[in-house]
């Protein structure tokens, strides 16, 4: 028996169409009514500088690529919904050492955080009390030639975390 190559494609068709493939947008589990998401700046224990204000940026560059939701910073105004997180903790470990200079030569840097996603009627959308992520990155040890590499681990990190959030708030709700 031959099977046709219209048969071939409908199978592939149906196979993909099973397999968690889909439009930008269409994967949400977001409430309908949810067009206008507000994320405000994240709040900080911590002391680490600007760490805040690239994981907020990170997130809203997510959020608007990834749907078709209207993304804004601010809390005022007119919004479906608003996302709110908190740094708890940042730390970074030193995770190699270079007896010659007697350096450390790779470091890892950690995040806590805490994300509510609530609805405008109070409701909670979405809630990770403990979300950890984490970034490694060397060190330059000769001093000439000296590049501190923690501010592009930081971007790293947060586009990793932003990823990873939106991934959660639009598949898990």
């Amino acid at each position: 028996m031959r099977k046709s190559p219209q048969a071939a494609c409908v199978a592939v068709f149906l196979a993909l169409t099973g397999c968690g493939y889909h439009t930008l947008g269409s994967s949400s589990h977001l409430p309908p009514n949810v067009r206008t998401l507000s994320i405000p700046v994240f709040a900080t224990k911590t002391e680490a500088y600007h760490t805040e204000a690239l994981v907020t940026n990170a997130v809203i560059r997510e959020f608007a690529s990834r749907t078709k939701l209207r993304v804004t910073p601010s809390t005022s105004g007119d919004y479906d919904a608003v996302l709110r997180g908190n740094i708890l903790q940042q730390t970074i470990t030193p995770l190699t050492y270079n007896t010659g200079t007697q350096q450390s030569s790779s470091f890892l840097i950690t995040i806590v955080a805490s994300v509510t996603l609530t609805g405008q009627d109070g409701r909670v959308l979405y809630e990770n009390k403990n979300y950890v992520f984490r970034q490694q990155y060397q060190s330059t040890t000769n001093l000439p030639t000296f590049l501190d590499e923690s501010p592009a681990a930081e971007e790293r990190l947060s586009r990793e975390f932003a990823r990873a959030l939106v991934s959660d708030v639009l598949e898990s709700l």
